[in-house]
């Protein structure tokens, strides 16, 4: 099963991705098919795709996982749902007349939890003005989830493989 994916990776990316061959490798397959079920969650999620993965990069980008950054940046060019100049301008998301007030709440929200790993009662109510109890929970699963990928690529020194090009600024964390 492993070599089929690791062919279909290497067709698709012209890479074998690091998690896959570094992380699912070694483990039982069992895991490798949780990491494909956090995919097929995240296709349940009523937040606009855009904004997931802007979550995603945000959360990645402060926990510096490089494999993450790139890997949001692919899925934000090959879904198209997620306009690049966001990405790009994310350090800057509180100024940038890009973002909306809504997803200035939302990358508040998800870069509080982060850093903090708590969330100060004002950070809550602001993004509770724009987004209710469903997405609030949504975004916190994202956080949840983008951090088991962080940390498992961090703790592995798995880093970028080159898929996408990805700006120097996009990949400093806040």
């Amino acid at each position: 099963m492993l070599k089929l994916g690791y062919l279909f990776t290497r067709k698709q990316f012209g890479t074998v991705p690091g998690p896959l061959s570094v992380f699912c490798a070694r483990m039982p397959f069992a895991f490798t098919s949780f990491y494909g079920k956090v995919g097929k969650l995240d296709k349940k999620l009523t937040l606009p795709s855009g904004l997931a993965l802007l979550i995603r990069q945000q959360v990645a980008r402060i926990n510096v996982c490089e494999f993450c950054i790139e890997g949001s940046r692919y899925a934000a060019i090959k879904e198209s749902a997620a306009n690049e100049a966001k990405f790009d301008a994310l350090a800057d998301y509180r100024s940038s007349p890009l973002f909306s007030e809504s997803e200035r709440a939302a990358l508040d929200y998800v870069s509080e939890v982060t850093r903090e790993k708590d969330v100060d009662p004002e950070t809550f109510t602001a993004l509770a003005r724009h987004h209710g109890e469903r997405q609030i929970c949504e975004i916190a699963w994202l956080v949840a989830s983008e951090h088991l990928y962080n940390l498992n690529n961090i703790s592995l020194g798995i880093g970028a493989d080159g898929i996408c090009k990805v700006p120097a600024a996009a990949a400093q964390a806040a």
